[in-house]
């Protein structure tokens, strides 16, 4: 078996020399987990041997499901052997990419990996203790890198914290996750860590990686001196506790977005991270090492971002571009504009704002560039569509052997795939220039849910977006489309390797929950026995809470979350999210839309007006939004402002949201998931203010509670 194979990679301790203590502590650590400490000393790359596929404690190991072929038979190694085996085939290519003072810089695979095991050393020699974190408090940078896997070379747990945590949410991490160094990017997050710092058992350094660093604070250093810390360790303690690493161990902590009680910290192991991306790797088409270009932008606390930004990239030798850290604030065209990416991720607010940009420009183009831009997204939608669906244009088969010179010309600019490629050379590679996507060839949602409505726009538009489902108990991506192999409703390609079951339904291919088993599914919940049980099924699956169902091509279909399902009075179950999707698809100028109706009578709807945003704070503002407040003025109503509009209850623009929802109404699939009332809410949702997790998707609970008031209003008899 190649388990039992992957497992004798384990050497013998008599031939290793162990100083500054480790062996004391990594015995103690093995012993404690019922495990012979005499033979285990052969890491990074080791399998120790384990009874359970969970576990929950610091330094526990858990079994590996390797399968005797196919993409699950791929042996294991650790995220330090994944970077060696990587500095060995490209020590030289690039590696990071940082803009500073107007000029991108960058360093190669050979310096990354160097630097990487300098900060290791100087976290050894300021305390980082085995099984203990380094948590990570900034935007996506070359420190973020290095310090994420640094944590992981020193045998401690790497664990990103979100930019907009407050200083609680900061504590729970850091005491969760026993953090004894935490790295922060500037002045604003070492503040939040400094105002709870004496309540923190286990911290022993700060470390402040950009701007001006006050080293006058007992235990607060610059980058610059743990580099300077770093490269006065000899290598020795460093290599001993690599020596101790085990692929089967928890590497990397991954906070849950807290929607229901305090975040669980979710424990993924070396063989979660680098199997994943390889399973993602497999997926991608014609990957170039050295060669392609990814921009670096989305919350690396997030497991999606983490995966694909560094391990994706590490294994693979595709350089990275890090954008500024207001790039969802406007920044990232521009960097798109300079990287020229060659893959790119976005959640799906992302493509919406770039969907309403191209909205924006459409509506103030003259009526001959509207007629060709119509005429070219029919032409890109039949092509793709064509494509998807395994038929494609027989090109000149089919006209008239008597045929007129403009009769041939007629025929080349409606065929199919002819008047796509002139539709390509006059709208479509102009459209790609501008975004930056025209050398891109994979274009991916994540995170969430996009809306099928938006995924065609953008495939008319010759960018076909292909859908990644997952989550960060399953180490990222458990699907990941594959064009032309896939669905504008789907949520993608099964992963090769991975195994997929439906809880509740009578037929392998649902619908019902979604189950899921593999390499990928997380070691358990730090210190939380209970809820780590009470996650997998008594057969070994992982209960993603997710409904869906499976068809002929292995493609994944979402239909509704049980958490999120609404059960009405009536007693139908309705998935809020697709119902939202195509009120949206009839109102795109409105923010968000919420749908209440659990335990109610009838559905009802919580609508935002999209507005500007505070560049500095991330708020939303009063004004409205450029396009929304287009559309108000094309309406016949003079508002600019949200409050004008809900303090008026403008007539106009509720009668807009009320046809809106009136067309929605009929394509619902029965009375009981037809909207019955809405209200339009006083502000528009963000992070902030606490509506939107850090992945934009919508925390329900937050809203319910925020607007219960508004919510009983709509039930008063």
């Amino acid at each position: 078996m190649l388990e039992d194979r992957a497992q004798k990679i384990a050497g013998d301790k008599s031939s290793i020399s162990v100083e500054n203590g480790v062996e004391e502590k990594v015995t103690s650590m093995l012993v404690a987990n019922g495990i012979d400490n005499q033979k285990y000393l052969n890491g990074p790359d080791q399998v120790i041997p384990a009874d359970e596929y969970i576990c929950w404690t610091p330094g526990g190991h858990v079994k590996l499901r390797i399968a005797p072929r196919g993409a699950a038979s791929e042996p294991p190694i650790s995220v330090p052997g994944l970077l060696s085996r990587t500095v060995a085939r490209y020590p030289d290519e690039k590696a990071l990419f940082t803009k500073r003072n107007g000029k991108w810089e960058s360093i190669t695979f050979r310096q990354y990996q160097a630097k990487v095991r300098t900060i290791a050393k100087a976290f050894l020699k300021l305390g980082l203790e085995r099984c203990h974190s380094v948590c990570i408090l900034g935007f996506n940078s070359e420190e973020w890198f290095i310090a994420d896997l640094a944590a992981i070379h020193a045998g401690g747990y790497a664990a990103g914290i979100y930019t907009t945590n407050s200083a609680e949410a900061c504590f729970h991490c850091l005491e969760s996750s026993r953090a004894n160094i935490c790295a922060v990017q500037d002045k604003k997050q070492l503040e939040k860590i400094l105002s709870i710092q004496s309540r923190l058992k286990h911290l022993k350094a700060i470390v402040q990686w950009e701007g001006t660093v006050d080293t006058s604070i007992p235990g607060v250093y610059s980058w610059q001196q743990l580099l300077d810390i770093g490269a006065k360790e000899p290598d020795t303690q460093l290599d001993n506790v690599l020596k101790t690493i085990s692929v089967n161990e928890c590497c990397t902590l991954v906070y849950t977005s807290g929607t229901v009680g305090p975040p669980k910290a979710v424990m993924l192991s070396h063989d979660n991270l680098t199997w994943d991306a390889h399973s993602a790797t497999l997926r991608v088409d014609n990957i170039q090492p050295t060669l392609e270009r990814v921009i670096s932008y989305l919350p690396l606390s997030h497991v999606a971002a983490q995966v694909m930004d560094i391990y994706i990239t590490m294994g693979s030798a595709v350089p990275i571009f890090f954008a500024q850290p207001d790039a969802l604030k406007g920044s990232l065209v521009q960097t798109l504009r300079e990287v020229r990416p060659t893959r790119f991720m976005g959640v799906p607010r992302v493509w919406e704002k770039m969907y309403e940009s191209i909205m924006a420009v459409g509506a103030s183009s003259g009526a001959v560039k509207k007629y060709i831009a119509t005429w070219a997204k029919d032409k890109g939608t039949k092509h793709h569509m064509a494509r998807i669906n395994g038929a494609f244009s027989a090109g000149m088969v089919g006209l008239p052997v008597d045929f007129t010179i403009m009769e041939m010309i007629r025929f080349w600019v409606e065929g199919t795939t002819c008047g796509y490629k002139m539709a390509k050379s006059l709208v479509f590679n102009k459209v790609r220039d501008t975004l930056g996507f025209d050398q891109c060839s994979l274009f991916v949602a994540a995170a969430a849910p996009l809306s099928p409505d938006i995924k065609k726009f953008f495939l008319s538009l010759d960018i076909p977006i292909m859908d990644a489902f997952g989550m960060s108990e399953a180490s990222g991506a458990h699907t990941l489309g594959c064009y032309p192999k896939f669905k504008l409703d789907s949520a993608g390609e099964l992963m090769e390797g991975t195994e997929t079951s439906f809880g509740g339904s009578q037929s392998v291919n649902g619908p019902g929950e979604i189950l899921i088993r593999g390499r990928h599914v997380f070691m358990g919940y730090l210190n939380d026995e209970e809820k780590t049980r009470a996650t997998f099924n008594s057969e070994g699956w992982l209960m993603t809470g997710d409904v869906g169902r499976l068809d002929s091509q292995n493609l994944l279909y979402i239909t509704g979350r049980i958490k999120e399902l609404l059960i009405t009075a009536g007693g139908e179950n309705i998935a809020p999210v697709l119902i939202e999707q195509v009120v949206h698809g009839e109102l795109p100028h409105i923010g968000y839309a919420v749908l209440i109706g659990d335990k109610r009578k009838f559905l009802s709807l919580l609508v935002t007006l999209k507005a500007k945003v505070d560049q500095q704070s991330g708020d939303p503002l009063d004004q409205l939004e450029v396009g929304t407040q287009k559309w108000v003025n094309g309406l016949g109503s003079k508002a600019t402002t949200v409050s004008e509009i809900v303090k008026t209850k403008d007539p106009l623009v509720h009668k807009a949201i009320e046809e809106g929802i009136a067309r929605a109404n009929k394509k619902a699939i029965s009375n009981a998931q037809k909207i019955q009332k809405f209200t339009i809410l006083p502000t528009d949702f963000s992070v902030n203010t606490g509506e939107l997790g850090p992945t934009l998707k919508i925390k329900r609970n937050v809203v319910y509670e925020k607007y219960k008031d508004l919510i009983e209003d709509f039930y008063k008899e």
